[in-house]
């Protein structure tokens, strides 16, 4: 993510967040050391953002603060790019887990990670300042492995299968 993406990201983020409070501070996170954000944009000359993600790496443990697609692009495969994106990051930073917060009502996301290995490790009660619905505390262990990058290979062979380049 650059200065120049961070009107779009704060728009995508109203979409998809509209509830949520305070709203992010993209300018602010450029310059967070702890911070790393990437952009999913159009293959067209609108160099429109279809969505974004972003970790806090601490201590090897990479935090996904956020991840949110434009509704228009929803279900085409964006959220789980930016998921693989952000894995492969992830572990080229060393880290060697990574862990999130999903409301127990969106079960699209949920499912998303139990597919790339993120398991249920708690809950926070009370955790979203919009409605106070709790968040699930999701975690996937070992990241830099072996046997985890095998399993992230094949399925990003089956995403590139499905959605193409």
């Amino acid at each position: 993510m650059r200065a120049d993406d961070v009107i779009q990201v704060s728009c995508i983020d109203r979409e998809a967040f509209p509830t949520m409070l305070p709203p992010a501070d993209f300018d602010r996170e450029l310059h967070n050391p702890l911070a790393h954000y990437i952009v999913a944009e159009i293959e067209d000359d609108s160099q429109q953002l279809a969505g974004f993600a972003g970790f806090w790496l601490m201590a090897g443990e990479a935090h996904i603060v956020n991840l949110a697609v434009r509704e228009r692009h929803q279900r085409q495969g964006v959220g789980e790019l930016l998921l693989l994106s952000l894995i492969y990051l992830a572990v080229q930073m060393h880290a060697n887990l990574m862990t999130l917060e999903v409301r127990p009502s969106n079960l699209s996301a949920r499912n998303l990670y139990g597919k790339y290995s993120f398991n249920i490790q708690g809950i926070r009660r009370g955790y979203y300042s919009d409605n106070h619905e709790d968040a699930v505390i999701m975690t996937a262990d070992n990241i830099a492995s072996a046997g985890y990058q095998r399993r992230l290979k094949q399925l990003e062979r089956e995403y590139y299968a499905k959605w193409g380049a």
